[in-house]
């Protein structure tokens, strides 16, 4: 296995409070802007005309500020020049007359058409932008579900990968914040070139002035950015944590058991402990974000004030008219303010720029297990069988060898079944078959070749496995056995004589709806099984997959001893002409197996029937006898 893989035991979790992601230059953050490029190509790729309106509104909205500025100026120039002039009307026709046949109202026109079409752009603006994010989150869940498909069973099973992709979730829905950031700033840019060349035109050094009182803020914005930034990404897995236990706590799947043993206490204590230690770690930065913040904002507004006394210095001594006054001061105050958000802004795209670090990040995990690029074609029928040649695994991060020197054939068309206490290996196995994992020792034979050689699609299509610890889907009961081959879910006949097989069909009977009728408690029309119910259910869906090899791996731990005899006796008549494997502690139930392996210490201690095993004096007839005194 790489080295750079995470322990798979989920028992223990280091976590990750004090750690995270190594200190950052301010070279390595800006750096971080990679990802833009990548992250507006995603946007275009999502809906191309959308974000050519988008783009073309938001230029004409840039120019409006600097033309309803200008347009302001020109009319406050009109009006002083139109009242120092003798004889100006001074009554309100004789005004209305005035500036009815003078250009006034062209001026007064203009500028009133600029504010409505302000309006109408800025509310196109916000519908496109709502359309494009609402498009780009659904693409993107789409893309990151659909990668998350490809990826190992490993993956899921590694704490640090679950961290990855819990990261890369949050991203893939929160991250149009930075669409609308990224389009506001380029429409901010052009609004200050406009804003710039006016300023220019009367007095250059006042945009240097400006760029100096505001560098400092830049500055504090950028460091505090990449603090924030740290803290999440150090919180993640305690996050996740947070999530958890708020979801236990008020949950229908737990709250039979929170309240049988009298857990809420306990929950809403640890909820409250992790709750406040992240509100405190937040505090504390926004604290010293707000402290500083005001501080250097200070000398900005600072360099505002010197620069507005310049242009009322200049209009006192005649060098300026009333309009350039109302025209300067209000161009440097709106360019001051453009001009600090973009800055600032920047900080926060480079901010959010390194949580796309995270979604991208999540895609380039590339998975260890897929098919050859020329795989050979899956044997229909299997004929000689499965081999296992001195297989050796051990789950990444673990010491010990979950199975090592592990040898034995699975016959075609046989049932084997699989014995041993805890920890014997008997699940490793099981992941093995399926190819959820290979092998670090050894190969895996199906007819004679190396189970890698096979596609892996048509590998695991010729695989059923019911697990022990079955999803519930909160799915109608037909969906819910439809899963173990849902292309076929509209196959009615197919669906109705899997639960017929598995004794699906009496649970269902039972139903409202039958086969329609929702289960699970998630939803308002839901109707939830018994343990042992859910389980007939799930065993319905290896019969649907009608697959070559079938496993059961303890999925009928709920039911009784009859129901399971009676569910194992069925799997035995049912799985003729296939092959089988089943693991089960109850030995009234693996006895029926054309042979039975006994695992130890992740090795084959044993092999035989059940008459032939009880015989030899060993580890299997002392289980069994154990188990059969408490029958007495």
């Amino acid at each position: 296995m790489p080295p750079n893989r995470a322990g798979a035991d989920s028992s223990t979790r280091p976590s990750s409070r004090g750690s995270g992601p190594p200190t950052r230059s301010f070279r390595e953050r800006l750096g971080a802007v990679r990802n833009i490029p990548p992250f507006l190509a995603l946007i275009w790729h999502t809906s191309k005309p959308l974000t050519l309106w988008t783009v073309l509104l938001r230029f004409v909205r840039a120019l409006l500020p600097v033309a309803t500025l200008f347009v302001g100026k020109l009319i406050i120039d009109e009006v002083m020049a139109r009242s120092s002039v003798l004889g100006a009307p001074r009554t309100l026709g004789g005004w209305l007359a005035n500036v009815a046949s003078h250009r006034m109202l062209w001026l007064l026109g203009a500028e009133f058409g600029l504010a409505v079409l302000s309006d109408v752009l800025g509310r196109l603006v916000s519908l496109f932008d709502s359309l494009l994010s609402e498009q780009f989150s659904n693409i993107t869940s789409i893309r990151l579900m659909e990668h998350a498909a490809t990826l190992d069973l490993e993956d899921f099973e590694d704490s640090e990968q679950q961290d990855k992709l819990e990261r890369a979730r949050r991203q893939a829905s929160g991250r149009m914040s930075l669409m609308n950031q990224l389009f506001g700033q380029a429409q901010d840019l052009i609004t200050i070139v406009s804003f710039a060349v006016g300023l220019v035109a009367y007095a250059p050094w006042l945009i240097v002035l400006l760029f100096f009182t505001l560098i400092p803020a830049f500055l504090g914005e950028a460091y505090f950015n990449e603090k924030s930034y740290a803290l999440a990404y150090t919180r993640t897995a305690d996050r996740r944590e947070l999530d958890y236990v708020r979801q236990t706590g008020a949950s229908v799947e737990t709250a039979k058991e929170v309240k049988i043993f009298g857990l809420n206490a306990f929950l809403i204590d640890r909820y409250r402990v992790l709750a406040n230690d992240f509100y405190r770690a937040n505090r504390t930065l926004a604290m010293r974000r707000a402290g500083w913040g005001g501080a250097l904002t200070a000398v900005g507004t600072g360099g505002y004030y010197v620069a507005y006394a310049y242009i009322v210095f200049r209009t006192l001594t005649g060098q300026f008219s009333i309009g350039d006054l109302t025209f300067l001061a209000g161009s440097f105050r709106r360019l001051r303010g453009l001009l600090d958000t973009l800055l600032i802004g920047f900080t926060q795209t480079t901010s959010q720029a390194l949580y796309l670090d995270d979604l991208f990040s999540f895609f380039m995990i590339t998975p260890e297990i897929h098919s050859p690029k020329n795989p050979r074609a899956f044997p229909l029928p299997i004929i000689r069988g499965i081999e296992f040649e001195n297989v050796g695994f051990k789950y990444p991060g673990a010491d010990r060898w979950a199975v090592r020197h592990m040898s034995f054939t699975l016959r075609a068309g046989e049932v084997l079944a699989l014995v041993g206490e805890n920890g014997a290996g008997k699940t490793t196995i099981v992941k093995l078959l399926a190819r959820l994992y290979d092998p670090v020792e050894g190969r895996i034979l199906v007819d004679g070749h190396d189970m890698r050689g096979y596609d892996l699609d048509e590998l695991r299509s010729n695989t059923g496995v019911i697990f022990q610890d079955f999803v519930r889907y909160n799915m109608t009961a037909s969906e819910n056995i439809a899963v173990g081959r849902i292309e076929a879910r509209t196959d009615y006949a197919r669906v109705e004589a899997s639960a017929e097989r598995s004794l699906a069909s009496e649970v269902i009977a039972k139903l409202p709806m039958r086969y329609e009728q929702q289960l699970g408690k998630r939803f308002r029309s839901g109707v939830d099984l018994s343990g042992g119910e859910w389980q007939k259910v799930a065993i319905a869906r290896a019969y649907m997959r009608d697959a070559q090899l079938l496993i059961l791996d303890e999925p009928t731990a709920a039911l009784d001893a009859r129901a399971e005899y009676e569910v194992f006796q069925r799997f035995k008549e049912l799985s003729t002409g296939k092959t089988g494997v089943i693991i089960s502690h109850r030995f009234s139930s693996v006895r029926m197996a054309d042979r039975i392996l006994v695992l130890a210490d992740g090795r084959v201690e044993a092999s035989g029937t059940h008459e032939a095993l009880l015989a030899q004096h060993g580890r299997y007839a002392e289980l069994f006898e154990l188990q059969a005194a408490g029958y007495r």
